[in-house]
């Protein structure tokens, strides 16, 4: 018995009246001649890459964007051995890094262990707290940073810290305080102009606060007062830039401007920088130091200790399985 085909599907249209409406077309098929890839996914915690090593936690697998033109890499500082107390309690075991010129060294590690106690005493700041003390040597130049007088030695390994700290006072006095500090004189405003604006320009903000310098500091933006916190370090011409977390307190678009003025400062100064955010570490740092509980645990270029660790406790951390 031959069967009658379906009638075409009825449905109720805004009118209330029923209408036809016509079969959908029969689906087309075309054959595949190469096999699809998936380009620009960024890893995902704990999942394991192509090599078969934890994923990043929020690190993309493609190796970081670089300058493209580079100097060879001078060596400026060296901690060897050092190990940092307050009172009896050990904060920092035996750690010795390098720090050179045209590298940036990134600094991690969970919280706690002893990443900022090493940084600050870079350049002698943690000795500024009384039950502070330190073995082990740091030089500069070979000179051991203790022979060194403390301002002069925080003149050429200056700090910029987590939370932007300007001065209350204009935007051109900010920049300007170091300069004034190591003169014998008080200069005036206009022979200290273009040193200010050049520091600036260093800092990326130049561009804008140049109408206004006599605009008082504390009103602009956290970014903004972040890069003038680095420009009135760079404007005493230092040798070693320590960034304690820079980026902690900033949003993304303030932060991706501190993390490209990084990567050009890093053709003139050796920088360290400490950061939480593994990403950032990775981005900006040429080689990393992973700390954990006062030890250094594994140092590295950035691209062989995120894509390959060497030590158990460092895979764990950077594949996000603690922190």
């Amino acid at each position: 018995m031959e069967l009658n085909p379906p009638p075409p599907a009825r449905r109720l249209d805004h009118a209330s009246r029923l209408t036809l409406v016509e079969p959908p077309p029969e689906a087309t098929t075309i054959p595949l001649t190469a096999v699809p890839s998936v380009v620009g996914v960024p890893s995902v915690a704990g999942v394991p890459n192509v090599a078969g090593v934890p994923s990043i936690a929020g690190v993309p697998d493609a190796a970081p964007v670089r300058a493209a033109t580079r100097l060879p890499a001078i060596d400026r500082m060296q901690i060897e051995d050092v190990s940092l107390y307050y009172g009896t309690a050990e904060i920092v075991k035996s750690v010795s890094l390098p720090i050179r010129q045209g590298e940036v060294l990134a600094l991690i590690g969970p919280s706690g262990c002893g990443k900022t106690t090493l940084l600050r005493s870079i350049n002698r700041l943690t000795e500024l707290t009384k039950t502070a003390h330190m073995t082990g040597t740091i030089t500069l130049d070979g000179i051991d940073t203790q022979q060194l007088e403390p301002t002069e030695l925080r003149r050429r390994v200056s700090m910029v810290f987590q939370q932007p700290n300007p001065f209350p006072m204009s935007i051109f006095d900010n920049v300007a305080y170091a300069l004034r500090e190591q003169a014998r004189r008080r200069p005036r405003r206009a022979i200290l102009r273009e040193q200010v604006e050049d520091a600036l320009d260093r800092a990326a903000l130049l561009d804008e606060v140049k109408d206004d310098l006599s605009r008082p500091a504390l009103r602009l933006s956290g970014g903004q007062q972040q890069r003038l916190c680095i420009a009135r370090a760079l404007a005493a011409k230092p040798e070693v830039l320590l960034l304690d977390e820079p980026c902690s307190a900033l949003d993304p678009v303030s932060s991706q401007m501190i993390e490209d003025l990084i990567d050009t400062l890093r053709q003139e100064l050796a920088i360290v920088i400490v950061t939480h955010n593994l990403g950032q570490a990775y981005r900006v740092g040429d080689y990393v130091a992973f700390m954990y509980l006062g030890e250094l645990v594994e140092y590295a270029t950035a691209q062989r200790l995120f894509s390959a660790p060497v030590k158990a406790r460092t895979r764990e951390y950077v594949s996000g399985a603690f922190g």
